[in-house]
């Protein structure tokens, strides 16, 4: 026969214990307990994969805090629309978050959120007639601060926003995020690209002074970056633009003389992708740091960090 069976007489096996084996019962979870803490809970996880790495950035963040070294907030708008300002805000005032930076969307549902209490339009149904971006407040409003901002106070577009809502005494003002950076003196910086945001739609839209506001924003980053060494950088949900800006900061950073080696990178997202995986968590972590992935809901993972940062801050180390 071309193809004769083969010997099953002949196979070689080995006892099991010589094998190396990649899991152990040592790292398996622990069945949850009533009344437990988080620290309790973490610790009942897996520790394998992700939940070995959830531990460990916990552990970097806090740190990092304890060191007085800066922990940074990038984000894309998406962590906005789930509901996590408030928790941004506790870490704000808590002291945990040294910055915070986001994409041009970001002050849009910032915005909203502080004036109404409620944002994220329906797209697809608004797309039809051509309403969609059109809310007259929140073009007059953003563009109006960053305008007054900008050519009148000197800041890029990030305390621009925050001032201006804090100013307005907007009924939710306590959900945004600029005016608690704003109240706080914490570096707000927001990264624009041109077109992609429903204000840069609306007459009253000033291309210089969103040209020069965020520029302003670009090189207060990378002042905030060039201080990174022990530090923490988190992407929350932003696919291309922070991940962008944060790589331009590094090596704008390196390049003035400033030594940022030693830092811990964190993205957080639902769907792992390449700019954040080579930006944020590969290409700058490779003179001395670490870059981690989070892969699951905005709306789960941060949360759990959150509370698990807290926690871990309040126990003595």
């Amino acid at each position: 026969m071309r193809f004769p069976p083969i010997d099953p007489t002949r196979i070689v096996t080995y006892p099991l214990k010589q094998r190396k084996s990649k899991v152990a019962a040592g790292v398996l979870g622990v069945p949850w307990r009533v009344e437990g803490k988080m620290r309790d809970f973490l610790g009942s996880l897996p520790h394998t994969l992700a939940a070995a790495d959830l531990r460990e950035i916990v552990q970097r963040i806090a740190a990092a805090v304890r060191a007085q070294r800066p922990v940074v907030l990038g984000m894309g708008a998406h962590p906005l629309k789930v509901g996590l300002s408030p928790l941004i805000i506790d870490l704000l005032e808590r002291g945990v978050l040294s910055a915070v930076a986001m994409n041009g969307a970001g002050i849009i549902h910032d915005f909203e959120l502080a004036y109404q209490g409620e944002t994220s339009e329906d797209v697809a149904e608004a797309l039809r007639d051509g309403s969609f971006g059109m809310a007259r407040e929140t073009g007059e409003f953003l563009n109006s601060a960053i305008h007054a901002g900008v050519t009148q106070t000197g800041v890029g577009i990030g305390r621009a926003v925050g001032e201006q809502i804090r100013a307005a005494g907007l009924p939710h003002g306590h959900l945004s995020v600029l005016a608690a950076c704003a109240r706080l003196e914490v570096p707000a910086c927001v990264h624009v690209a041109v077109g992609t945001d429903i204000v840069h739609m609306h007459p009253q839209v000033d291309g210089a002074a969103i040209g020069e506001g965020s520029l302003r924003d670009f090189r207060l980053l990378t002042a905030v970056v060039a201080q990174l060494e022990g530090g923490v950088f988190i992407n929350l949900g932003s696919a291309v633009i922070i991940p962008e800006v944060f790589l331009k900061a590094i090596s704008l950073a390196r390049n003035l003389g400033y030594t940022v080696s030693a830092f811990t990178t964190v993205d957080i997202d639902f769907t792992r992708h390449y700019r954040p995986a080579m930006n944020i968590v590969h290409r700058p972590t490779q003179q001395g740091g670490r870059g981690f992935h989070l892969t699951g809901h905005h709306e789960i993972l941060f949360p759990l960090l959150c509370a698990a940062v807290i926690e871990e801050l309040a126990t003595p180390p």
